[in-house]
This record gives C-alpha cells, structure tokens and sequence, in this order.
C-alpha cells in the first residue's frame, strides 16, 4: 500500500527539521566548547602583549596583528582578481574549448589541498622571486588558494541574476560595462559579499600554506614605528609574519610554557570570535552596501 503523498512530505519535513537541528546543536556545541575553554584567558593583556617562549603570561598581540594585515593584504590580491575574473566568465567569455579549460582549471584549483599550496609557494615565491619568508608571500599563496573560491562565486551570482534585467538595460542603450555595474552589480552583490566572507574565513584559519610562506615566527615589532620600510614596523609587508592560526598549531604541538595550554585555549577562542564578528559586520555591510545602490528599504 502506498503512502499517501501528505504522509511522505510531512515524514520528508520532520527529516529536514531533524537534521538542521542536528547541524545547529553540534555548531553551538563546538563553539560554545571552544568558548568555555579559552574565554577566561582572554583580556586586554593577552591580546596586547607578545607570547613568551618558556615562562607563562605571554598574549598574541603580534599574532593578532599580523592575522588581521594578512587578511587585509590578501583581500586587496584577491577581491579584484576574483571579481574580475567572475565577470570575465559571466558575461564576456564565449562558449568554447578555452573556456572549458579555464572553468576546468578553477575546479580543480578549488581542490587542491592547501599544503600543496604552502610548497608551491615555498618554491616558487619565497625561494625563485626572492620574497622569503614574509606577509606578502603568505598573501600571494592565499590568493591563489582563494581565487577559485571567489572567481566561481562571483560567475554564479552575475548567472543568478535575471535576464530581463539585463535586456531592460540593453533596450535603454547602455553599454554593456554600465549594464555591469548599475544593473548586475547591484543585485549580484549580496553573493558576492557571502563569497568574499568565506574566502576570509578560510585566510584566518589557514595554517598549512602559512608555515611555508609567511614563516613561523615574527621579529620584534615596534608598533610606534609606522613606516613600512623598516624591519621592525608591523606594516611592513616583507617581514616574516606568525599568524594566529599558525601559533595555535605551534604552542599545541611545540609549547613548553607552562600555560601553553591555556595560551592554545584562548588564541581558539580569539579566533572564533574574530571570525563570527567578521562575518557578522560582513553581512551588514553588504546590506547597507545592497539598499544605497538599488535604493531598496
């Protein structure tokens, strides 16, 4: 006997229900795990100070530092490749062999394990160009990490858009850059937001490609030295940086302080927090960003 149609779907619904129930718990589970185990370390001294190698009360002051620079520098490679190369793909790539191969090369670039990208890096950024290990090397192998992310991303939500609304602009006569970017941009741009929050997200918490490129340590820095030039200026782009992922990795697996434990704990806990107020302000701005430019309530 078969079920009725209103039995499966309400079976089908319970089902759903159920399983994002399931991915809500464990979400807030982990986090509030994380939270309640680094919380207590977390004060304005900890985020301030520099970590000490073998007596306890160090912070991450330089590592917070350099996790954020590094963010900024990456978003400033990889946001105008990535968007450009979406639109490219979108709207002025022709059906064809070349672009198969191109849409082919992305896929499989999106794959690709990011410790492979830490020794592609190391070997041809730090040690053939020349750069060392430095913020601009690390920055440079996120952005071929994240490109794909970004550049598929943006493809899929100029794609999103509806025809009409690119025909209405057409039939206006405007030209096919001010149909893109009056027309498409606007509505596309809540995607892209969303592509650009998880590319950053996956910059705060990489590790592996960090080791190999921006170093696993960083030089004493002045922070009332601001010009970029100077070794121990933290803006400058060509020093080694230890980011907050890598130092999370290096006092679990080599700390011998005798907090490192908690110094793990809490840089966790920091970073969760930095990457939930990201996304956060992210989606906020990318809705203020949305209503001034198509004038929407």
């Amino acid at each position: 006997m078969k079920m009725k149609a209103k039995t499966v779907d309400k079976i089908a619904t319970y089902v759903i229900v159920v399983l994002a129930l399931f991915i809500v718990v464990l979400l807030l589970g982990l986090l509030g795990f994380i939270l309640a185990r680094g919380i207590g370390q977390v004060n304005w001294h900890f985020l301030t100070s520099a970590p000490q190698l073998l007596k306890g009360g160090g912070g991450i002051g330089p590592q917070l530092f350099n996790s954020i620079f590094l963010l900024v520098l990456t978003l400033i490679i990889t946001i105008p490749l990535g968007w450009g190369g979406g639109i490219y793909m979108a709207e002025y790539a022709k059906p064809g062999r070349i672009t198969s191969f191109i849409r082919l090369v992305v896929e499989v670039l999106s794959s690709f394990p990011s410790i492979v990208i830490g020794l592609f890096g190391l070997l041809l950024i730090v040690n053939t160009f020349g750069l060392g290990f430095s913020l601009i090397s690390g920055a440079l192998a996120l952005a071929i990490f994240n490109l794909p992310l970004m550049v598929r991303t943006t493809e899929q939500a100029f794609r999103a858009v509806p025809k009409e609304q690119k025909e209405a602009g057409l039939a206006l006569g405007l030209s096919k850059w001010k149909i893109i970017t009056s027309i498409l941009l606007p509505v596309a741009l809540p995607s892209l937001i969303t592509g650009t929050i998880l590319a950053s997200g996956r910059i705060f918490g990489e590790a592996a490609a960090l080791m190999f490129t921006a170093g696993m340590s960083s030089p004493p820095l002045d922070f009332t030295d601001w010009n970029p030039t100077s070794p121990r200026s933290p803006l400058n782009p060509f020093r080694p940086a230890e980011t907050l992922a890598v130092h999370i990795w290096k006092v679990n697996s080599e700390g011998i302080g005798p907090d490192s434990k908690e110094v793990a704990a809490g840089a966790s806990a920091v970073l969760v927090i930095l990457v939930l107020a990201f996304n956060l302000s992210a989606r906020w701005i990318g809705r203020v960003v949305y209503r001034r430019m198509t004038a929407s309530k």
